[in-house]
């Protein structure tokens, strides 16, 4: 991995452990959720555009995936296409490890967090838990945000053409941005997931991201990755 990319990484890495301690601190996570929590129950959560944002999550980041696999599939064939192996590879993949291993298979469905909606502040039976401590169970699905990871997964493209196409990439990023924190709001608003939850759904994204970019779209994971099928290619 690059100098510039481990840079990137510890500084992700410094902003989300110094987030989630002033979270912590200043106790954010209950504060931010009770502002949503009215008479028993969630109900700017189940008001549009928060209730059709959760149901239609999955959509664009599918879209999106398909498109990279068509690609990936598509320069295999066409030389003019061959570029676009690797980046289709890469936006296929970032979706399977980053929203999909990481955050849902390792983190979301093992590590136990109660979700706001199922602890004692908010009319549950459960104990509020920080980022940090695992429940013993394991029954908790709120650590982190599965649908805000796949919400900032639509940042993806920003890593594809930060370097070639600087104005283009900065409007991916923002775009997954807003939807991601659109879709933040959404989940915190339906007292399913706290606002660390929703940090680490990014950071955790972003992560997978940098170190993707680093093995399959810099010049030098060109070159690794053409020496593995046999050819040389420009990326």
């Amino acid at each position: 991995m690059h100098t510039k990319m481990q840079q990137e990484v510890w500084v992700v890495l410094a902003f989300l452990l110094t987030a989630t301690a002033l979270i912590a601190y200043t106790g954010a996570d209950l504060t931010v959720s009770s502002y949503f929590y009215q008479s028993g129950g969630w109900p700017v959560g189940e008001l549009f555009p928060w209730k059709l944002l959760y149901r239609m999550v999955r959509y664009p980041a599918f879209a999106l995936t398909i498109f990279g696999l068509c690609a990936a599939i598509y320069g295999s064939f066409k030389p003019k296409w061959r570029p676009w192996r690797c980046q289709g590879i890469f936006l296929v993949l970032l979706l399977a490890l980053g929203p999909g291993l990481m955050v849902n298979a390792v983190f979301k469905d093992h590590w136990g967090r109660p979700r706001p909606r199922d602890i004692v502040e908010f009319g549950g039976t459960r104990q509020f838990h920080q980022p940090w401590q695992p429940d013993i169970n394991g029954t908790g699905r709120s650590f982190p945000c599965g649908h805000g990871s796949a919400a900032f997964y639509l940042m993806a493209p920003f890593f594809i053409y930060r370097r070639t196409k600087p104005a283009v990439a900065r409007r991916w990023l923002a775009g997954g941005l807003v939807f991601g924190l659109l879709m933040s709001y959404a989940r915190i608003a339906q007292g399913g997931h706290f606002l660390s939850d929703v940090l680490w759904a990014w950071g955790m994204v972003h992560l997978t991201a940098l170190v993707l970019s680093a093995l399959l779209l810099s010049q030098r994971g060109s070159v690794v990755y053409s020496n593995i099928t046999g050819e040389v290619q420009e990326i």
